[in-house]
């Protein structure tokens, strides 16, 4: 039992490390957590998120808060939610394979999927979108790490009547981009396709 309560103890000082912009702490805990419970997605999420608060970028915080809200409502979705948003974003996950070495890249390569590039490369060599991508969907996931990417790959799912499943990227990227013009601008495409 006392293990569990160190680790929600660790966990706990991680999260108000990260609040009060100690973020290299803030990683070291999550990272500690992680070695001894690799399967934990709270302590794998802290860790990307400080390693992107100390690499600068900015979103890190309004991340990290939001995180906090969806934990409120749900832990264990608010884990999932944070996962898949970080999965998408830009080379955080390869610099953090880079600091951590083995454990977390092995996970990585687990979680692997196909890029973007590539999934555009089997289309313009006359795959057809719709095919491809449900055969990609059942066993791996696209990786998409531009925005300009991003906006294709919505268009594409829009057209090919994914509106759905666009919807729901769209408004993963919009908590974590609210501000992105781009972005509404789709919604609102998307909004009337469904009228």
């Amino acid at each position: 039992m006392s293990s569990m309560i160190s680790k929600y103890k660790i966990l706990t000082q991680a999260k108000e490390n990260f609040t009060k912009a100690e973020y290299k702490n803030a990683l070291d805990k999550f990272a500690e957590v992680l070695q001894n419970y690799p399967n934990s997605k709270e302590a794998f999420n802290g860790v990307i998120l400080s390693e992107m608060a100390m690499s600068g970028e900015g979103g890190a915080e309004a991340l990290f808060d939001y995180y906090e809200i969806l934990q409120e409502d749900d832990k264990e979705q608010a884990d999932l939610i944070m996962s898949e948003i970080l999965q998408n974003m830009d080379g955080s996950l390869e610099k953090l394979s880079q600091v951590f070495g083995d454990p977390i890249r092995q996970r990585l390569e687990f979680e692997d999927g196909i890029l973007y590039s590539d999934f555009k490369n089997l289309l313009n060599e006359g795959a057809e979108f719709r095919e491809t991508f449900e055969n990609i969907m059942f066993s791996t996931r696209v990786i998409i790490t531009q925005k300009d990417d991003f906006v294709d790959f919505l268009d594409r799912l829009i057209e090919h009547d994914f509106a759905e499943m666009a919807l729901t990227y769209l408004e993963n990227a919009l908590s974590v981009y609210p501000s992105e013009r781009l972005l509404h601008k789709l919604l609102n495409k998307l909004a009337k396709g469904k009228k």
